[in-house]
């Protein structure tokens, strides 16, 4: 399909209920493909919350951002390379050895008995978790018939706001109780037995006769040098002055050279039909998690909140995540995805503006509630429509690579979108912080704006 095409309407819901995800037949890939999201997303809060003890017991503060940044660089490479794999032998081959990576990386983090050592782990852990990730919506793809993806989606929503809810308390729980190597050992055991449940389904795919040929050196390189870009960024958006700009600059370079060969053609020009569908999966997410990096500070430095309450506001995000991914997927109002993205950008407008206004001393707190809430059920309504896009809007033979793209797409925008962003608040923390905040709400709202118009290109 030409990507200058408007694409046609997709529709919500088919005219016949499709059957359950949880009958017989779909249960076991169900269940073991929202379990291994479930566990990344505990994984990745629960590290969050344990790494300054790491750091600390290591003695490896200044390896501390790399810590973060490496598992999204390697990510890159890992999502690079399932989605050519995919296509071309199906999904089994880039799962399983992303998960040997996953593992592997865990295992090397929670026996670190250096802070390089636990980095390196780090690595392997970004690696295999890009990889799993799509061939996880590659198999939804060869699995499930169109009418029921929206309600896996869904399912994989929950997965990730259960982890948001309880994973930052349970991670402290074990850190103090138990010690921080059992963040990291603890995953594996669950990992394995939730892989294992795909092994039916995973056989059922086949790979297709009219798939690409494997990932060549030359993409290989590409995705390297994109791993290496955002790796660059997320280290430039710690520092501070010249020192900032002398990484950020070649890294973004570096990241629209890498982008524009990886990413489908026309993406970063917003073509209509697919690379807008691309496009937006990193716009919106930039806006979204670069709010969400900034809120808790904002809570607890400038209004008083202790964490505990900080962290209640982001969990009301994770929530309305949920109920606008559930409403998606279960609504019956005839709504096309392009509705439902325009509606989801519009409510992430208000729900930034909302947030922003708490700033102001005299705003009450619960607008940053309510606002973020909003925020997050824009979010829901986005999200899994434009997995399913992706999906419904590519042939059988490169689902793998237009997932590996949508992904990408928003692995680079949110680390170039943090890197900037925190550069310029670091640069205004010690002589305007208010300043400082209202650059960073307005750069989230312009990023929100813009998705409202690129989701009219869809």
């Amino acid at each position: 399909m030409s990507s200058d095409v408007a694409a046609p309407t997709v529709p919500t819901v088919a005219p016949d209920a499709p059957p359950s995800i949880l009958s017989p037949a779909y249960r076991a890939t169900t269940i073991g493909m929202v379990a291994l999201v479930s566990l990344h997303a505990f994984e990745a809060l629960a590290v969050a919350a344990a790494m300054p003890t790491v750091a600390h017991d290591l003695n490896g503060l200044r390896l501390y951002a790399l810590a973060f940044g490496g598992t999204l660089a390697t990510s890159v490479i890992g999502m690079t390379l399932a989605g050519r794999w995919s296509d071309q032998q199906g999904p089994a081959r880039p799962l399983w050895l992303g998960l040997g990576c996953f593992i592997a990386g865990l295992l090397l983090a929670g026996l670190a008995q250096h802070m390089a050592v636990l980095v390196l782990g780090r690595l392997l852990q970004g690696l295999g978790a890009g990889a799993i990730s799509v061939a996880l919506y590659v198999l939804v793809g060869r699995t499930f018939p169109e009418a029921m993806r929206p309600r896996v989606f869904a399912a994989f929503s929950a997965g990730w706001v259960v982890p948001s809810l309880i994973g930052p308390a349970i991670s402290g729980l074990i850190v103090q109780h138990v010690g921080w190597r059992w963040v990291f050992l603890a995953v594996p055991v669950l990992a394995i037995p939730a892989a294992l449940l795909l092994r039916p389904a995973l056989r059922e795919v086949r790979a297709l006769d009219s798939a690409p040929a494997a990932p060549t050196t030359h993409v290989v390189r590409w995705a390297v040098g994109a791993s290496f870009g955002a790796l660059l960024l997320y280290v430039g958006g710690q520092q501070v002055g010249w020192q900032a700009a002398a990484l950020l600059v070649p890294a973004l370079a570096l990241l629209a050279v890498c982008s524009w060969r990886l990413l489908p053609p026309g993406t970063l020009r917003l073509r209509r039909g697919l690379p807008s569908v691309i496009a937006l999966r990193g716009i919106a997410a930039a806006a979204f998690f670069g709010c969400e990096a900034f809120l808790p500070l904002l809570l607890q430095r400038e209004r008083g909140l202790s964490p505990l309450l900080a962290g209640v506001a982001l969990s009301m995000g994770a929530l309305g995540w949920f109920s606008g991914s559930w409403f998606q997927g279960h609504q019956r109002h005839g709504w096309s995805r392009r509705q439902l993205l325009h509606v989801g950008a519009l409510l992430m407008c208000g729900g930034i503006i909302a947030t922003s206004l708490t700033l102001q001393p005299g705003v009450p707190l619960w607008l940053a509630l309510a606002g973020w809430t909003l925020t997050g059920l824009g979010m829901g309504l986005i999200y899994p429509s434009l997995s399913l896009l992706t999906l419904s809007l590519s042939p059988p033979a490169q689902q793998g690579a237009n997932t590996s793209a949508l992904q990408l797409s928003e692995a680079l925008g949110v680390a170039t979108t943090l890197a900037v962003s925190g550069s310029l608040f670091a640069l205004l923390l010690n002589t305007d912080v208010t300043l400082g905040y209202l650059l960073i709400f307005a750069i989230m709202l312009l990023l929100a704006a813009a998705s409202v118009v690129v989701a009219r290109r869809v």
